[in-house]
């Protein structure tokens, strides 16, 4: 008997589903602001001593790429929690210091302290889908995704926030938004493409997770990003327990959770690293553990991603571990998606 999937039906299945529109409006409306320039220009003449990114929750993790890009163009480029950030690196709030916020509504209690601390000091280059919050209005500039209204769990504000960074980042790195604006062009077909079989995705991967009590999501470099975004998705959309972390740590001790009813998607990344995951996949399934690849190589058709540019590949990187949180709910009978405890914003430290 096939996995029932009408359980999952409801406004978190909307929001998935709408990401391919929610990418082609926030492509639309992406331009190249004097504020940006002007930040742009003062990294490059070395200005700033360190740029700090931060975030909570998947806006953290949504960082991960661009914290890549910035330090293989040669800029101080650290990533550190928005609570950690003002209660534990406020020295951070310093001229010398470019700071880049990211948060889906520009109100959560952690970005307005940040606000509140920093008091103009470091220069703020903000990313959020929300234009009347305090973060867009106190930045020096922002960067405002389309994603629009989201019922719960972050999906169309991450993948947004992953193009406006990468826009963002860009611009600071002096590339050529031309090009770029190009490549992201695709995002939303890829997209599209993808979630168009979503009843199949949702169905095959629930049939392939059957049985399970843990999961590990792990990968390397970029793939950080949907490692822990999917992982924490997981968490909020189901209440199952799921941990992301890189696929070298997942050998420092985790490796030895192998067994029937732990299962691990192993991200398979990009170059220099690819190959040592693909041998982790193997070295998991030699050991009789449970295991499947999310990228290019991937035999399962669920999890295969097609070839796209760098900049795209953090963005439909994500949308297999959107299927996962559909796929375990339908599992349990459970409406994914739908908060118990937790809220939208979260206004309490």
């Amino acid at each position: 008997m096939g996995t029932d999937v009408s359980i999952v039906e409801g406004p978190y299945l909307r929001d998935i589903l709408d990401q391919p529109r929610a990418l082609r409006a926030t492509l639309d409306g992406l331009e190249i602001s004097n504020e940006l320039r002007a930040a742009a220009s003062r990294l490059q003449k070395g200005d700033f001593r360190c740029v700090a990114l931060t975030g909570m929750g998947s806006s953290f993790h949504a960082l991960h790429p661009s914290n890549l890009e910035l330090i293989e163009k040669g800029f101080v480029s650290t990533m550190v929690e928005t609570s950690e950030l003002v209660h534990h690196q406020s020295r951070l709030f310093d001229p010398k210091t470019l700071i880049i916020a990211v948060s889906q509504s520009g109100q959560s209690v952690e970005m307005v302290r940040l606000l509140e601390k920093n008091a103009g000091r470091a220069t703020i280059l903000a990313v959020t889908n929300t234009a009347k919050s305090a973060l867009a209005a106190n930045a020096n500039a922002a960067i405002l995704t389309a994603a629009g209204e989201e019922f719960s769990v972050s999906c169309k504000t991450y993948t947004t926030a992953l193009m406006g960074l990468k826009w963002l980042t860009t611009g600071l790195c002096g590339g050529d938004f031309q090009a770029l604006r190009s490549e992201l062009s695709g995002a939303s077909q890829t997209a599209g493409a993808y979630l168009e079989g979503w009843a199949d995705h949702v169905e095959s991967i629930s049939r392939r997770l059957s049985g399970i009590h843990r999961l590990f999501l792990v990968g390397r470099g970029r793939s950080l990003a949907a490692v822990g975004t999917g992982a924490l998705t997981i968490k909020e959309s189901d209440h199952f327990s799921a941990e992301g972390m890189s696929s070298a740590a997942f050998r420092h001790g985790p490796f030895e959770m192998l067994g029937g009813e732990t299962f691990v998607i192993v991200y398979e990344g990009e170059n220099p690293t690819s190959e040592l995951n693909l041998r982790m996949l193997r070295d998991i399934r030699d050991e009789g553990g449970r295991a499947e690849l999310v990228g290019e190589e991937s035999d399962f058709v669920s999890l295969k991603l097609p070839v796209v540019p760098q900049s795209v590949r953090p963005i439909v990187e994500a949308l297999p571990g959107q299927m996962m949180t559909l796929a375990l709910a339908a599992q349990v009978g459970r409406e994914p998606g739908r908060f118990e405890r937790a809220t939208k914003v979260t206004t309490i430290e």
